[in-house]
């Protein structure tokens, strides 16, 4: 193909999406407006919400779910040194957005799974586009939502919940698929029916592999808090973002530091509920 065909073809395309974005992107935005809300009510949840309380909370929430003291007193003197350092409000907004676009991502994710762990067609469909989703340059995302929306708060999640996205979906598919074909069969046997066998049988054997799935989406969604930040996501990445702009390094180290401890608190807390959940259903004891 020549180049005067090539560049004729990017005229083409560039002209078609404008064209899409003026046409459609109002219609788009009202369309979010209720994401949008949430989000802000979040945030602004999280934000006013006194910081021991807060810190209360969470400590006590990673101990229902780890049954650890160690995690819980961690978690108390991680959030403790943030607001120390005045990151407080930065580690509340960046907690909001990603808590969000996990909760998006799973409610998209999970289904997503299902449908190609039952269909090996949708299967074979899905799977091409989760290996593009994964290598493709994360910048590359932020070029086609920012023309169509603009920068803000929803741009950002549909660019973290795009690229985080991936692991819950293939791993919910992997999980239901790696499910004993003996125990189906015995549950058909005893006239469960075709959703009685997934809620209660397929999804909750696949539940450890779907927890780690959950587990990556939501270290690839801390991944991309920088990213977001360059398109006006308020958090931990516009300090970052800023340090390395005006190369303080100070800045960008700490607010760096912190992003680190956020994902290893998600991290630990996560595989502790998938390590329980495994015990569980072993039927052994975790301690």
């Amino acid at each position: 193909m020549e180049r005067a065909d090539l560049l004729a073809i990017r005229k083409t395309l560039d002209r078609a999406y404008r064209e899409f974005s003026r046409n459609y992107g109002e219609a788009l935005e009202v369309f979010f407006d209720p994401l949008l809300s949430f989000l802000i009510w979040f945030e602004r949840l999280l934000l006013n919400t006194p910081w021991w309380i807060m810190i209360i909370m969470l400590s006590a929430i990673s101990y229902l779910v780890s049954r650890s003291w160690k995690l819980a007193g961690s978690v108390i003197f991680v959030f403790s040194v943030i607001g120390y350092f005045g990151m407080w409000e930065d580690t509340m907004r960046t907690m909001s957005i990603i808590l969000v676009c996990t909760m998006v991502a799973i409610g998209l994710g999970i289904p997503l799974g299902i449908a190609m762990a039952r269909s090996n067609r949708v299967q074979s469909t899905i799977i091409p586009l989760l290996d593009i989703m994964q290598t493709m340059p994360a910048f590359v995302y932020l070029i086609p939502i920012v023309m169509l929306l603009g920068i803000g708060k929803i741009p950002g999640v549909i660019a973290v919940v795009t690229y985080a996205i991936p692991p819950v979906i293939r791993l919910t598919n992997l999980g239901i698929r790696l499910v004993n074909k003996e125990v189906l069969e015995a549950a058909t046997a005893y006239g469960a029916s075709s959703s009685q066998r997934l809620f209660s049988v397929q999804l909750p054997l696949a539940m450890p592999t779907i927890m780690a799935g959950i587990n990556q989406t939501i270290m690839m969604a801390l991944a991309m808090v920088v990213i977001a930040s360059m398109i006006g996501v308020k958090g931990l990445g516009q300090p970052v973002l800023k340090s390395i702009t005006n190369q303080y390094f100070t800045l960008g180290l700490i607010n760096g530091l912190a992003i680190v401890a956020l994902a290893i608190i998600f991290d630990r807390v996560s595989q502790s509920y998938a390590k329980r959940t495994q015990q569980h259903l072993s039927g052994g004891r975790y301690e």
